[in-house]
């Protein structure tokens, strides 16, 4: 029973110290403009830009192949950033940006079916079957998956309201 233990415990520390040491020579460095790019993206793969996620939409960004204004969550304002960090102008005058929104659910007509729960990229709906559904704002990122799938048109995007957490006082106009 002990050596079993103790050759265990030897294996286990033996490929432990081959991982380590293979992770430290094998590791395979990234692009750093295409880490930067994805970290500044929202970050909810919800794939409205057309690639299968924000790492690969900030690939095509760093290679030149998309817009810096494929990201319809991120809006202008993920334009401009990206453009300030590649050095180029970016073109906003097709981008429609209402400012943010977040999915609200209309409780009349929500009926439980869960089909909105299940497209959520970011898990911000909560509910059960045959019970009303509700979002989170803090973790709707407005991909609008949710809203295609509802059969009733219970989930309508709203403006994310103000709180005192996010209020931002206007600056005063000039004289």
């Amino acid at each position: 029973m002990i050596a079993a233990i103790l050759s265990l415990t030897f294996l286990g520390a033996a490929l432990g110290i081959i991982l380590g040491v293979a992770n430290r020579f094998l590791q395979v460095e990234g692009n750093p403009l295409v880490d930067e790019l994805a970290s500044a993206m929202p970050g909810s793969n919800c794939g409205q830009c057309g690639f299968a996620g924000c790492a690969a939409a900030a690939a095509a960004i760093a290679e030149g192949t998309a817009s810096p204004a494929c990201c319809p969550p991120g809006g202008k304002a993920l334009a401009i950033v990206i453009g300030l960090k590649l050095g180029i102008t970016v073109d906003l005058s097709a981008l429609s940006d209402d400012g943010p929104k977040i999915a609200t659910v209309a409780e009349e007509l929500c009926i439980g079916c869960c089909r909105c729960s299940k497209v959520c990229p970011t898990d911000a709906i909560l509910g059960a079957a045959r019970q009303i559904h509700n979002v989170l704002r803090e973790a709707c990122t407005g991909c609008r998956n949710c809203i295609d799938s509802c059969p009733t048109e219970a989930l309508l995007m709203q403006p994310v309201p103000v709180t005192l957490q996010h209020w931002i006082m206007p600056k005063p106009l000039a004289a």
